[in-house]
C-alpha cells in the first residue's frame, strides 16, 4: 500500500503556536474542532484515528524548510517555554525544569523541536521528508 503525502510549510512556523497551527492545517482538516498546543496532543494525533489520518497507516510527511522550524522551535522559543512551566509548579516538576533551562543556557539543551522529533519518531509509520 502507497503511503498517504502531507506537507507541513516550516516557513510558517514562528512559534509554538504556529506550529500547532501548521500541525492543524495539515493534520486537522475537515474536524470542527483544533488540536491543542501540547506535545501529548501532537503524540495522539499521530496515532490516527481523527483528523486526517487514519489508524497507522503509512505516511509521508515532506517538511518544506524545516531549518526555518528547527529555528524557530529553538533554544531561544525553548527557554521561553520552559520558563513559562517553571511558574507552574502545581503541574510540573520544578527542579527538572530549572535543569532544562541551564542546559539551554550552556548550548547543550534539548530544544521544543528536538522533542516534536522525538515525538514523530515514536510512529514508526511515518517517514519525514526534509524538502
Amino acid at each position: 500500500m502507497e503511503a498517504r503525502q502531507f506537507e507541513i510549510d516550516g516557513s510558517v512556523i514562528t512559534d509554538i503556536p504556529a506550529f500547532y497551527a501548521e500541525i492543524n492545517r495539515v493534520f486537522m482538516a475537515g474536524e470542527s474542532w483544533r488540536l491543542a498546543d501540547s506535545l501529548d496532543a501532537l503524540n495522539d494525533l499521530l496515532y490516527g484515528g481523527y483528523g486526517t489520518m487514519q489508524g497507522a497507516e503509512k505516511v509521508t510527511l515532506r517538511w518544506k524548510d524545516m531549518a526555518a522550524t528547527r529555528a524557530a522551535l529553538g533554544p531561544e522559543c525553548t527557554h521561553a517555554f520552559l520558563s513559562g512551566r517553571l511558574g507552574q509548579r502545581t503541574m510540573f516538576n520544578g527542579s527538572t525544569i530549572a535543569g532544562q533551562l541551564t542546559a539551554l543556557e550552556q548550548g547543550r539543551g534539548t530544544t521544543y523541536f528536538d522533542i516534536v522529533m522525538e515525538v514523530f519518531a515514536d510512529h514508526p509509520n511515518i517517514e519525514i521528508v526534509p524538502v
